[in-house]
């Protein structure tokens, strides 16, 4: 350790005045055993800083195959090592200038050891979160509805919160988000989602009920669909059902759901479109109007992100093309919608872009950066800007 007159020496040697200084001096040194590989440095915002302050927890997520992630309780952090060329040293009894309070007016030496050093630190960016592993899973084991007779239901493939929260990245809050988007459903104690043809079982018996008892798809009883309803299904999934494709309130007392427009639209075209590889556009659209309840209106718009139209075929078309069977990886994206259609006007490919967006970032800016414009008979259109396998 340096002593009071080594610092006034190196002082005299360096031109400095000790009455231009703080008259603590603090002197650092390497304690035994100090290696680069003892610790390893984050970078926090003031955001995850207040976050860690308050007590609350950071959680690295990831399967070895996957670059790990970073999760708040509502944020997702992409990790990445960024270099240094200065030495970051870990000092956990070091003070700055304003600490200095000991209140020596004599010039006087303070000691401090090192505990460990860096050459780099984990650089945090917020990033979207990786869900399509989520459907993927979930799918392994979907529910098909309450087993008949003797018969056992497949046990295999379940997964609780715990376990999703350490298979899927994403933090806690974007992962609940997520469940609702898909229909996800608590069934003893598993997360499931429902195989669609029970879904939209479920869903025709709700408007089948609606048609019938003449209700305005506003103001849907559930004590009344829960009764009429029950000798086919669970309450429970009746309740599921309602509170998927439409909005809970009360009333007198009474629990009644306003039955969402579009989403029930959208639930029913799905339906009409799934196992058919193109629809005629003008059939589709009168088989589609027939199938909701009495009141809704069918409109394209409602299928932004599900369904594609092709305007160019003769007649015109539409089929099934959901944004959450498209890859997650940006470039992937672009890629495979190009090897779908080699021209797309900047309405028809919006809504299979939107979600690569990051904060502060547009669709105009993604096609920009990802795709060459050109215009074709007065309408701009994108195309790849290199060739794509198809």
């Amino acid at each position: 350790m340096r002593s009071l007159e080594e610092v006034q020496a190196t002082l005299e040697i360096a031109k400095l005045k000790e009455e231009d200084l703080l008259p603590a001096v603090q002197c650092l040194s390497f304690g035994d055993n100090v290696s680069s590989a003892d610790y390893c440095l984050m970078e926090l915002d003031e955001t995850l800083c207040k976050h860690i302050e308050a007590g609350e927890s950071l959680v690295i997520r990831g399967d070895k195959e996957e670059r790990a992630v970073l999760c708040s309780s509502n944020k997702t952090y992409d990790l990445k090592i960024a270099d240094t060329s200065n030495l970051l040293l870990f000092v956990p009894g070091g003070r700055t200038p304003d600490q200095l309070t000991d209140n020596q007016d004599s010039f006087h030496v303070v000691h401090t050891q090192v505990w460990g050093f860096c050459n780099s630190y984990w650089e945090l960016r917020k990033q979207r979160p990786k869900l399509k592993k989520l459907k993927k899973l979930l799918m392994e084991n979907p529910y098909e509805g309450p087993t008949l007779g003797e018969q056992e239901e497949n046990t295999e493939n379940k997964y609780t919160m715990e376990d999703l929260l350490e298979r899927i990245q994403a933090s806690e809050e974007e992962l609940k988000t997520h469940m609702e988007t898909i229909h996800a459903c608590q069934i003893e104690g598993y997360w499931r989602v429902l195989d669609f043809d029970y879904e939209m079982k479920l869903l025709g018996h709700v408007t089948q009920l609606v048609d019938s008892e003449s209700w305005s798809f506003n103001k849907v009883s559930l004590q009344t669909s829960v009764e009429e309803l029950g000798p086919l299904e669970p309450r429970e999934m009746i309740e599921h059902c309602l509170n998927c494709y439409g909005k809970r309130y009360s009333e007198n007392g009474e629990v009644f759901y306003a039955l969402h427009e579009d989403k029930v639209c959208w639930g029913l075209a799905l339906m009409l479109l799934q196992n058919v590889v193109k629809f005629n556009l003008k059939e589709f659209q009168y088989v589609w109007q027939q199938s909701v309840p009495e009141g809704m209106s069918t409109r394209l718009d409602q299928l932004k992100g599900v369904a594609l139209v092709d305007r160019t075929s003769h007649p015109e078309t539409i089929r099934l093309l959901r944004v959450e069977d498209l890859p997650e990886d940006t470039v992937e994206r672009f890629n495979h919608l190009f090897s779908l259609r080699e021209k797309w006007t900047e309405d028809d490919i919006t809504p299979y872009i939107q979600d690569l967006c990051g904060e502060k970032q547009t669709t105009g800016a993604l096609l920009t950066k990802y795709a060459r414009s050109s215009v074709q008979n007065g309408i701009k259109v994108f195309n790849s800007r290199r060739p794509v396998a198809t």
